[in-house]
């Protein structure tokens, strides 16, 4: 059931927005809890009418089906787009409108101007039908292409939500109604309305050149907004429409998307995209997956690799089983998380909203003193004077400007972010994010790959290191330990021999044993090799804990009671994390590492990289500690995490930064999700952010100034000393203007610099 703001009296306030009710039962569900009310009700409306429609100047408002917005009067968007929607339908609709009203304008404006500006004169005898051609096509103008904004501008007055349509329809209407009845009955006007030639001017051509400058704007609006949504439809553009299921008896069927779920095997040939998330079952590929990066390099892709859907299978075919789909999917989610970026409000926008709520009631005022001013002190006739300053007023103040200056840059960065792998919540983490000074990362997952590897291999006894990672695979292949599984990968990639293990027996806390190729082999620490009477060397024991002070766990191998080898498997730096930790201190950053590991390796992982400040042994409840400790010396916190562990502390900080590898909950408890999960990222971000800001800024000097400027010259302040006046006519091509600069100047933040 929609419910129509305009009648209602139940309404209740949450995070800035207003909610209307048709019931008082369903405004108490939703103050005892707004967030689990406005699911169910999103749920409810996708469910009976399948597309959401929104405000992008007002996300509050939300409705099933398209229409205007009560409070600004702007025709809603869908939620989502879609690839099936006909964007191009509205724009040429519009388009159409506007050359028909320009078609019927340009008769009107040439009769009426056309003497002052040309010295065009018409014989008498033809003063009369030229009139009725002025009259009758400014009325179709005015009455036909104006309607939208009358309906507006009426539905405004319902909710007390007085916006630019309120403006432009008080003065196209004043103007058209003067002039009718100007034109109709001339004879009802007293003196102060008639020139020296006793005449009473009319104004058609004012209200039919408005109606069509605004019809103007509201296209290259339009326009514009569709451009900034071109990042959107790029990306639900990636996935294919079908995909091949092959079936329990081997058979195959192309299948739409739709109709796939998540435990089917799926077959990518080359050339494809992937059509879900997944995970490859057979053949060897390499998979374009710059959609997530950025990055032009291919990834080889074997048995038991992740795919996303939308990337692009290169040389190879590929079987997967398909994981998650339909919203589950990477795809989906990251187009989930740009359309509401791009419909939440940035807290700048509350300075235009509180201007707006005061500003109309005042711009109506400054008409009325303008009217007043010229009907008592303006040449005659005064009261035409007054009436055309009136109107200029109430046109040039439209606040169409003021009201795109947030909206418009936020949906161009969200767009941009997203290109750059960096996925914004909502408006307030994009407008956040500049103030960062510092920035709490985990080291796990984050700083660190966040999967053990085989870092070091020392022979002691004269093998080979073939030889000595062929027993220790052999023993640990059982296994499905972390450190075991790293030697496991580590002889799987160097492609050595393959051996089998007899007799395994596992040690709880020490290690494990086995006989292998005719020996007896035992992998462990240093207490199994005690319980083995194995002796370890001085050399071996300065070794080990050389390889322990850089953060990695050793193993001990014995051969035949005989220390054979030493192993060191350890959590290696992602390659790009040194880079990015000069980038953020390059950009000023303190940068803090808070870790549940032990002391050792975490101030081993920090000397490394050169980090400021290092927390170990930390619990989750402690991370969140410390990211607060921090807030309460007055930083701007900023926390890195990947895990359920790091979610306490990411919801505590001021931006909260999830990594796209990471889990569901690190990823719901943050503001900003770096997709690939790139610490580079995090200064693309910032930059985005302070561009970001900028442009809003600017935007809004532009709209402030614009109007701080244009109604005092509308309303005749340079007359006493110049002699010059504000036409209405002049006033609505400024007022266009104005939205189109601020338009354009958004779009400027699709060029900035962000590496």
């Amino acid at each position: 059931m929609s419910v129509d703001p305009h009648a209602t009296q139940l309404h209740a306030g949450h995070e800035g927005h207003t909610h209307y009710f048709c019931s008082a039962r369903c405004r108490e569900k939703f103050v005892a809890d707004p967030a689990v009310y406005l699911g169910e009700r999103k749920a409810a409306l996708t469910a009976s009418a399948g597309t959401i429609y929104t405000c992008p100047m007002h996300p509050e408002v939300q409705q099933a089906g398209p229409g205007d917005c009560p409070k600004c009067g702007m025709a809603l968007e869908p939620m989502m787009p879609s690839l099936d929607e006909d964007d191009g339908g509205e724009l040429r609709s519009m388009a159409r409108r506007f050359w028909i009203l320009l078609a019927l304008t340009l008769p009107v404006f040439l009769l009426a101007m056309g003497p002052h500006l040309f010295g065009w004169h018409l014989p008498d005898s033809w003063a009369g039908v030229a009139g009725w051609i002025e009259a009758m096509l400014a009325s179709v103008v005015v009455l036909w292409g104006g309607a939208p904004f009358f309906v507006r501008g009426w539905r405004s007055l319902k909710p007390w939500h007085p916006n630019m349509y309120t403006l432009i329809a008080l003065g196209t209407g004043v103007a058209w109604l003067y002039s009718a009845v100007a034109f109709l009955l001339p004879a009802v006007f007293p003196a102060g309305f008639r020139d020296m030639h006793g005449r009473v001017a009319v104004y058609f051509e004012s209200a039919a050149v408005i109606v069509t400058l605004v019809t103007l704007g509201d296209f290259l609006e339009l326009r514009a907004r569709r451009r900034t949504g071109a990042a959107l439809k790029a990306l639900l553009g990636l996935a294919p429409k079908t995909a091949w299921r092959i079936a329990a008896d081997g058979s195959e069927s192309d299948v739409p998307l739709d109709q796939v779920h998540a435990g089917d095997v799926l077959r990518v040939r080359p050339g494809e995209s992937v059509p879900v998330d997944g995970v490859v079952l057979e053949g060897e590929s390499h998979v374009d997956e710059s959609m997530l990066t950025g990055e032009p390099m291919p990834v080889a892709k074997a048995a038991g690799d992740p795919l996303t859907g939308g990337t692009v299978n290169h040389d190879g075919g590929l079987t997967m089983r398909a994981q998650k789909v339909g919203g589950e999917t990477m795809l989906a989610q990251v187009v989930a998380l740009v359309a509401q970026a791009q419909r939440s409000k940035a807290p700048l926008q509350r300075v235009a909203d509180k201007v707006a709520a005061w500003f109309v009631p005042a711009v109506v005022a400054a008409a009325l003193i303008a009217f007043a001013a010229w009907a008592m002190f303006g040449p005659e006739p005064a009261l035409t004077h007054a009436l055309i300053a009136a109107v200029s007023v109430l046109i040039i103040a439209c606040p169409c400007a003021l009201g795109l200056a947030t909206p418009i840059s936020i949906m161009v960065a969200s767009g941009r972010g997203a290109q750059h792998g960096v996925l914004f919540k909502d408006a307030g983490a994009i407008e956040s994010m500049r103030d960062i000074d510092t920035l709490v990362i985990d080291k796990t997952g984050t700083l660190t790959m966040g999967k053990p590897a085989l870092t070091e291999l020392a022979s002691l006894a004269g093998q080979s290191r073939e030889r000595l990672l062929s027993l220790a695979a052999a023993l640990e292949r059982p296994s499905e330990h972390p450190l075991a599984r790293a030697i496991v990968d580590a002889s799987d990639a160097e492609g050595v021999t393959r051996l089998v293990a007899t007799g395994f027996r596992s040690l709880t806390g020490l290690g494990v044993g086995a006989r292998v190729d005719n020996s007896d082999i035992a992998v462990g620490n240093a207490k199994l090799m005690a319980e083995l009477h194995v002796v370890i060397g001085d050399d071996a024991n300065l070794r080990a804990e050389s390889w322990r002070g850089q953060g990695a766990t050793v193993m001990y191998l014995a051969i035949d009671g005989t220390l054979a080898g030493l192993l060191a498997v350890a959590d290696r730096i992602k390659p790009d994390t040194p880079q990015a930790i000069a980038d953020l201190h390059a950009a000023g950053l303190r940068v803090v590492m808070l870790t549940g590991d032990n002391a050792t390796t975490a101030q081993s992982v920090a000397r490394a990289l050169g980090i400021d400040e290092v927390h170990a042994d930390v619990s989750p409840a402690d991370k969140a500690a410390v990211v607060n400790a921090l807030r309460a010396e007055g930083l701007h916190v900023a926390m890195a995490g990947d895990g359920i562990n790091d979610a306490p502390a990411l919801a505590a900080s001021d931006i909260g930064i999830a990594m796209g590898s990471g889990t569901d909950v690190a990823m719901e408890s943050a503001s900003v999700t770096l997709i690939k999960g790139e610490l580079g990222a995090i200064v693309r971000a910032r930059r985005l952010s302070q561009a970001t800001v900028r442009n809003i800024r600017q935007n809004l000097f532009f709209a402030f100034v614009y109007n701080a400027v244009g109604v005092p010259l509308a309303a005749g302040v340079l007359y006493p000393w110049f002699g010059i006046t504000l036409s209405p006519m002049i006033a609505a091509l400024a007022m266009s203007l104005s939205s189109v600069s601020v338009v354009s100047n958004a779009l400027r933040l699709r060029k900035v610099a962000l590496r």
